[in-house]
């Protein structure tokens, strides 16, 4: 089988740093923190008290009230970023085969904010104060599958649920349909809001978030020393991905090429990553196997980078073992956690992430890692520390790991477009 080139064309975006593409980008280069304390319930009594919410955020700019009140917020955010990337992209519906646009889309958790209010009106008034729409709100492909339903869209649909691997899986997947011929336009990302009273505490009792209540904006810290766990976010990312013959004939813009892709697992624990990063390593190899391309040529890393202490080293240690003899190449690299910034938006966080990379190469500027006050001297790399670098990139590699072992990466690629 012939390999086709396949490219991004739309992209759709809603991020505790900004809604819409434009918005979230000026979060990125100017170094902000969507860090806040928690307003969607009373947090007082929990280790941790603060996340990256998506504030000020109307949904009802975009939907009705019918479609608002069937929806989970997750499948919102999933809906909304989806028709963004839609209309970037410039599609006109009527005059399209909509047999040949499919939509890969998921959540690492799903309607977790449906699924705390349908409890605990279960708990207060018994079965009969359950909602009829509990189930479709809470399971993880009501997005993809409301993306397709309000589109018409009749590819293949369905969702990726790979915990922080998620919307990476996503598009990776979408990238194999495309590959095999048996869409020409995918509709791909994921989206998470979780920010609820369970999920919170399930993170905060496992030791996974940051505890440090009386600075959020500085909670999010990888690869500084001291850090001491993730802040959750919330949010969506979405992308047009679409054959270059498709794109082309559509005459729509071309932000980036999806140049490689790696998947792998750790196969070693529940929740932490190996701690040599052999997972991630073959991840990463993987990809620039599929790319044709040596580490070299990676101009930007945008790492899965968490904040959390054993997750980043991991991490760090694999990209070192790519490189290995080449120091002078990793010196070269920049490499940069925008989770920093957004904090960890979980089945999210990975197109959330590939948006960064992509605009990174549309204005050949690395977004920094923030909140680097004292580097870990076992992170001696280039972490593009506090603010952002202009620079030549070419080529972009993305990770995004998840609880599982589930390991993926995206290797993207400049586009020059007439």
């Amino acid at each position: 089988m012939q390999r086709k080139t396949i490219v991004i064309s739309g992209i759709g975006a809603i991020t505790p740093i900004g809604e819409g593409i434009d918005a979230y980008w000026e979060g990125l280069v100017h170094g902000k923190s969507g860090a806040v304390p928690i307003s969607s319930f009373d947090a007082s009594e929990y280790q941790c008290q603060f996340a990256c919410e998506v504030r000020n955020f109307d949904p009802s700019k975009y939907l009705d009230r019918k479609t608002l009140n069937r929806l989970d917020k997750y499948c919102q955010f999933g809906v909304i970023t989806a028709e963004m990337a839609m209309r970037d992209a410039k599609f006109h519906l009527p005059d399209m085969d909509t047999g040949k646009i499919g939509v890969v889309y998921g959540s690492g958790i799903g309607g977790m904010i449906s699924y705390d209010e349908q409890f605990r009106a279960y708990m207060s008034g018994g079965p009969r104060r359950v909602s009829p729409f509990f189930v479709p709100q809470m399971i993880p492909d009501m997005a993809a599958g409301m993306i397709s339903i309000r589109n018409k869209l009749r590819g293949p649909n369905y969702a990726t649920v790979s915990a922080c691997a998620t919307s990476l899986h996503a598009m990776i997947d979408a990238y194999m349909i495309l590959q095999h011929g048996m869409a020409d336009i995918m509709i791909c990302g994921g989206a998470e809001a979780s920010i609820t009273p369970m999920a919170i505490a399930g993170f905060s009792n496992m030791q996974a978030l940051s505890t440090r209540n009386d600075s959020p904006e500085t909670a999010s810290r990888p690869y500084d020393k001291d850090r001491d766990g993730f802040v959750m976010g919330e949010g969506a990312g979405a992308f047009v991905m679409e054959t270059l013959e498709s794109a082309q004939a559509r005459g729509a813009y071309i932000y980036a090429e999806v140049a490689g892709i790696g998947m792998s697992a750790d196969a070693y624990h529940m929740t932490a990553p190996h701690p040599e990063g052999e997972g991630a390593l073959r991840s990463m190899q993987m990809a620039l196997d599929s790319a044709g391309i040596t580490p070299a040529q990676i101009d930007y890393i945008n790492t899965h980078g968490t904040s959390t202490p054993l997750g980043d080293i991991a991490e760090i240690i694999s990209i070192k073992k790519l490189y290995g003899d080449d120091t002078e190449s990793l010196s070269k690299v920049n490499i940069s956690s925008t989770k920093s910034m957004t904090g960890h938006l979980l089945g999210a966080a990975g197109a959330v992430e590939s948006i960064a990379c992509v605009l990174a190469i549309k204005h050949q500027t690395v977004p920094p890692t923030i909140n680097v006050f004292h580097q870990d001297e076992k992170i001696d790399v280039n972490v593009t520390p506090n603010k952002a670098q202009a620079r030549p990139i070419t080529y972009v590699l993305n990770n995004g790991f998840g609880f599982g072992g589930h390991n993926a990466t995206i290797i993207f690629k400049r586009w020059k477009n007439d």
